[in-house]
């Protein structure tokens, strides 16, 4: 068994402050690190390569490959994590020593952070927000993340992802004040559900594809609500709050996983011409007309889903489309000295056409 007195002794004191000890056969049984970075870490009881292998691959999951990486004992040296493998000792085991990250790198830090942010030292701003009034910027947020996601922008990404996780920590530190649940009662809440409707990854059940895993959460969910006595439906997890074309996809989604679904694509694009038919029978202006147009998207929806697009996400593209052309007509217009509104709708559509073709 490793000596850890020993092993600390090799290291200079202040490398020992909130030292981390890790060891390496525990940690090649997971998928992810779980100490935090900002912190250094002792990682023992490396005794094959196989095991150094792992443990550098985990490593390369949180730390960048120029990270430097200090092998511990007598003739200690260090090296980068990238060449962790390629100059690893020949003698087993071995330890390694992880200085820190660096400052503002890991969730216990951030969660710290927002802490203060609320704090009586802290923000008067953050001081002051409640559940109800951050609902606002929680909207904003999460489109401001789609907005990045449909761009394909991985550096929007990154900020927009934190600016979110900005507010769901923010809401957990109002609860925590509140005495309502805390951040640990979140991550437990979601890290336990998970466990629980992944039985074919952390228990005995086989499912063969996708859309078994999808038929077993339903039956999942059904038997957690059934065990908490609620008698919600189906399509009652479906949040109102929802963009319409959203919460169309989500009903038809969950209908379908029932078997409340057309046998074929055909009975698809039926239904939808038979909904325009309907609302060409309707008297314009009328609700009944309205109720019609309504349903007409609902179908279009619904063929959205068979054809695996998403209509959020294809309306989202179709108007940005718009946009950029629209906005080439316009430039047009002022290319030739004259206000849009006097252009003829045939010359507007000369300028359509041709941002069409460029």
């Amino acid at each position: 068994m490793t000596d850890i007195a020993s092993l600390l002794a090799t290291l200079p004191n202040s490398a020992t402050d909130n030292l981390t000890l890790i060891h390496a056969p525990s940690m090649a049984a997971q998928y992810h690190p779980t100490f935090p970075p900002h912190i250094p870490a002792l990682i023992h009881g490396i005794d094959s390569a196989e095991l150094f292998a792992k443990v550098q691959t985990l490593l390369l999951l949180v730390y960048p490959p120029d990270h430097t990486i200090e092998f511990v004992g007598e003739g200690a040296t260090s090296t980068l994590l990238a060449s962790l493998t390629t100059n690893r000792p020949a003698d087993y085991p071995t330890s390694l020593y992880i200085p820190p990250l660096g400052a503002n790198t890991s969730l216990e830090e951030f969660q710290e952070l927002i802490a203060h942010l609320r704090a009586p030292d802290g923000c008067p701003w953050d001081r002051e927000q409640t559940h109800q009034s951050l609902r606002r910027n929680l909207i904003e947020e999460t489109y401001e993340v789609v907005d990045a996601l449909d761009a394909d922008d991985p550096a929007a990404m990154q900020e927009e992802f934190g600016d979110l996780m900005v507010q769901v920590a923010l809401h957990a530190q109002i609860a925590s004040e509140a005495g309502e649940f805390r951040m640990a009662d979140v991550l437990n809440g979601i890290i336990t559900k998970l466990i629980a409707r992944h039985p074919h990854v952390f228990g005995e059940v086989e499912l063969e594809d996708a859309e078994a895993v999808i038929a077993n959460w339903e039956n999942l969910k059904a038997a957690e609500r059934k065990q908490k006595g609620t008698e919600k439906g189906l399509l009652d997890g479906v949040s109102a709050a929802l963009p319409a074309l959203s919460q169309a996809e989500a009903y038809t989604s969950r209908a379908a996983r029932v078997g409340f679904e057309w046998p074929n694509i055909e009975g698809v694009l039926g239904d939808v011409a038979e909904e325009i038919q309907e609302f060409r029978a309707e008297a314009a202006g009328t609700p009944e007309q309205e109720a019609e147009f309504g349903d007409i998207l609902f179908a279009l929806v619904n063929l959205s889903r068979w054809l695996k697009i998403d209509a959020e996400a294809a309306l989202r593209a179709a108007n940005a489309r718009f946009r950029k052309r629209f906005a080439f007509v316009e430039a047009g217009a002022r290319a030739q000295g004259r206000p849009l509104s006097e252009l003829t709708l045939d010359e507007m559509n000369a300028l359509w056409e041709e941002s069409k073709r460029q």
